[in-house]
Formats: C-alpha cells, sequence, structure tokens
C-alpha cells in the first residue's frame, strides 16, 4: 500500500473603508459557498501527511477542514498517512521530491520523523505540525503547531474524574508507540486524586480492544472509570461495560457522531474535544498566509485548539456539527 501511495504522489507532480470590507467578505463567502476560490492567488500545493491508520474517523474531520480551507484559498490539497512512523516519513520525504509549497505533519513518533522534517525545511518548503508533537515542533524547524497540549488535556479529565466522584480509573492506550497517547494518560495521574491504571490494546482490531476492556472490568469491579483516547473506542469500552455487567462510567478524548448520540443518551459521561476540524483547517490557511503574506501564528508557541470537556447537556447543540462530520 505505501508503495502505491508513493507512486500516486510521484506522479501528481492600503486601508479600505469598513463598507469595502463587508463587501469583500460578503463576496468571499459566496465564492466560498459557491465551491469558488475566495482569493486570486497562485495554485499552491500544500500536502498533510499524518500517522493515522485506515479507518480512523477522526483524521476524517481533520480532512475536512484542511479541504475547506484549500478550497477557500485557491490551494491543490494532497494527503497520505501511515500508523507506522518509518512509513510516515517516506511519505514526507515523496512530498519534499515533490516539491510542495507547503508541509503538514503530525509527530506521534518523533523521532522517526525528525530526519524528514528537516529535509523539508532544508528544501525551503514551510511546515507546520498538527495534532501530535508540540514539544518537538519548534525544534523540528516548524513554523508553529496546531492542536491542543495532551499533558493539559489529561490534567482536565484527571480533574473531571474527581469532580464526578471517580477513584479507580483504567486509561485505554490503542496505539504503542505514540508519545502523545502517553501524554494523555500522564496528565490524568497529575490531578487524578484515585489510582489509575494503563491498559494496552490493539486499536486496528476493535472486538480485541471491546474484550481486553471487558477483561479488566471482570476482574477488577473496583474499576469506576475508564478512559478512552479516541472517539471509535468509546463504543468498544460502552459494550465491554455492558457484558461485564460493570457499573463504570465510560468518557473518552475527541468527538464524533456516535459520542455526541452517547453523551446524549447518558452512555458517555463526557469527552474531550480537540477540534480536529479546526486544526486542519488552521494548517492550511496559515501556510496560505505565510506564502501570501509571510504570516505566522503562535508567537513561538503552539496555537490551541482544546481541550474542551463536553457533557450531555452539550449533545444537543453539537449534533448538528457531528452528524455533518465537522465536530
Amino acid at each position: 500500500m505505501l508503495a502505491v501511495v508513493l507512486g500516486l504522489i510521484a506522479a501528481t507532480g492600503c486601508s479600505a473603508t469598513g463598507g469595502k470590507r463587508a463587501e469583500d467578505a460578503r463576496k468571499a463567502a459566496a465564492a466560498a459557498q459557491n465551491g469558488r476560490p475566495a482569493v486570486d492567488t497562485p495554485r499552491w500545493t500544500i500536502a498533510m501527511v499524518t500517522h493515522s491508520g485506515d479507518g480512523d474517523t477522526f483524521w476524517d474531520i481533520v480532512q475536512k477542514g484542511a479541504r475547506q480551507a484549500a478550497a477557500k484559498d485557491n490551494v491543490d490539497f494532497l494527503y497520505a498517512h501511515s500508523d507506522q512512523g518509518q512509513e510516515q516519513a517516506q511519505l514526507v520525504d515523496a512530498y519534499v521530491a515533490k516539491k510542495v509549497d507547503g508541509l503538514i505533519v503530525t509527530l506521534a513518533k518523533p523521532e522517526a520523523l525528525k530526519a524528514s522534517v528537516a529535509r523539508a525545511v532544508a528544501a525551503g518548503i514551510p511546515v507546520v505540525t498538527v495534532n501530535s508533537g508540540s514539544e518537538q515542533s519548534a525544534a523540528f524547524g516548524a513554523l508553529t503547531h496546531i492542536g491542543q497540549d495532551e499533558t493539559v488535556a489529561g490534567r482536565a479529565v484527571g480533574d473531571t474524574l474527581d469532580e464526578r466522584g471517580r477513584k479507580k480509573a483504567l486509561c485505554v492506550l490503542h496505539e504503542q508507540g505514540n508519545v502523545g497517547h502517553e501524554q494523555r494518560c500522564d496528565g490524568i495521574r497529575e490531578t487524578f486524586d484515585g489510582e489509575l491504571q494503563n491498559l494496552y490494546v490493539d486499536g486496528t482490531n476493535m472486538p480485541d480492544v471491546a474484550a481486553s476492556i471487558e477483561a479488566k472490568l471482570q476482574t477488577d469491579p473496583a474499576l469506576d472509570a475508564v478512559v478512552t483516547l479516541g472517539a471509535p473506542y468509546a463504543d468498544a469500552a460502552a459494550q465491554a461495560k455492558r457484558t461485564a455487567g460493570a457499573k463504570a462510567e465510560i468518557a473518552t478524548f475527541d468527538l464524533n457522531a456516535k459520542v455526541a448520540a452517547a453523551l446524549g443518551s447518558g452512555t458517555l459521561a463526557f469527552a474531550v474535544d480537540q477540534q480536529p476540524y479546526l486544526q486542519g483547517y488552521e494548517a492550511v490557511d496559515l501556510l496560505w498566509l505565510h506564502r501570501y503574506n509571510a504570516h505566522v501564528l503562535g508567537g513561538g508557541r503552539p496555537v490551541l485548539t482544546g481541550p474542551q470537556i463536553v457533557t450531555g447537556k452539550d449533545a444537543a447543540a453539537l449534533a448538528e456539527y457531528t452528524e455533518r462530520g465537522t465536530r
């Protein structure tokens, strides 16, 4: 599959009055609605390479944001992914060889990507990191990082578990070697007054995820909370709870339509939203702004899109957005 993707990559080769600003904004919005670019800049090419595995719906939301910004900014948007660090690095190298005008990269496995990102920067290609790698982004030469601070997000979960009276929780890690996932669980541990255990599962095998959580709930009835680190795994945790006959609350990082519905029904206690649509949108938009006007956001610090704790009371307001795949 990687060879096919690499082959495809290689083959694609003065102030105005308030009234005028308002009119310009109206025209831009109308153009965007009609699928036309809102700008007349050259047709630049921006590529995104993520650590997503196949079928991870989180990255569908990121891509929607990126493609919306690309349509507005007259950008040709390219996307590739691999959950294997070395393969992700090869995809980055392929886009560098293609001489794209901007590159968006996730750094879930930063050491595997370090040399490839350095080659992009050396080639004069501006790089923005998203989602994972806030601590390494600047050192690797990226313009900025867009996403949530995973440790801060974890601390917010720990505080929320305390507020809900939880005493013993399980943190379910579905991707080995993902530093962001470790940071989430470590952040929970920093603020949670109770006991937190890590459970490592194979995120590519959902029945195995459910079975592993179920076994843990059955052998340790004192567990009163399960925290998954991605929206698709919340449903597996809820299923495991039912099968085990457990009473533990289920919470999750990230949001999608199923999670919003489960929040509304009370199946899930709360979720952590990092606004993936915004991560994709802002990454493309920032690279366009940098190419057009040398803009940089963040002042040397990450541009945060989360965390935001959402509960059942927020479900109805979020339903419209989760159903269309933008939250």
